[in-house]
């Protein structure tokens, strides 16, 4: 039975780093998420760095989810001072459970505060897409398929919440 991949990027204001109060809420937040999308039904699972180190992401041991990477259009730090992004990469039995879990809870409250931490671009913020049972997304997948979004659009390829498609590639509703 396929599996959904969803894959979010987000350049955020400040290094992950940065000791200030806006930095300590995402972070605050960001626990708060994990803590509830986790036991939500439908959640597989997620990357997560073996090490964990905070603001650590390049070069960190992230196990069967492959070597981290970014968006071509991600110019800012790439060393544990000078880091300023947030990336997930999650696995999900289907559309409906993602969504309920990404628009409700602390999610929803942190999608409202999102312009506090991040900044404002034209690039696509997420992306999905449909695995087989055995497969583990690797974040170059979701990288790619970003990319792919931005450049061309939602297609079963590469898909948002709003423009979604089924497993065999029909278009689908999840509102």
């Amino acid at each position: 039975m396929p599996r959904l991949a969803l894959y979010t990027f987000g350049v955020l204001k400040s290094p992950l780093t940065d000791p200030g109060r806006l930095t300590r809420d995402f972070y605050d937040s960001g626990d708060a998420v994990y803590r509830q999308i986790s036991q939500h039904p439908g959640y597989l699972g997620h990357a997560e760095a073996a090490d964990g180190e905070r603001g650590v992401l390049f070069g960190a041991d992230w196990g069967a989810w492959g070597e981290f990477a970014v968006p071509a259009w991600y110019s800012k730090g790439r060393t544990v001072h000078t880091t300023a992004l947030a990336a997930t990469l999650s696995l999900w039995t289907g559309l409906h459970p993602a969504f309920e879990a990404v628009h409700a809870g602390p999610h929803r409250e942190a999608l409202h505060r999102r312009h506090d931490w991040f900044e404002r671009t034209e690039h696509p913020t997420h992306v999905l897409w449909w695995v087989s049972d055995a497969v583990t997304p690797v974040w170059q997948d979701g990288v790619s398929r970003l990319e792919h979004l931005h450049g061309h659009g939602p297609a079963p390829h590469a898909f948002t919440f709003r423009h979604s498609f089924a497993p065999d590639g029909t278009a689908t509703a999840t509102r």
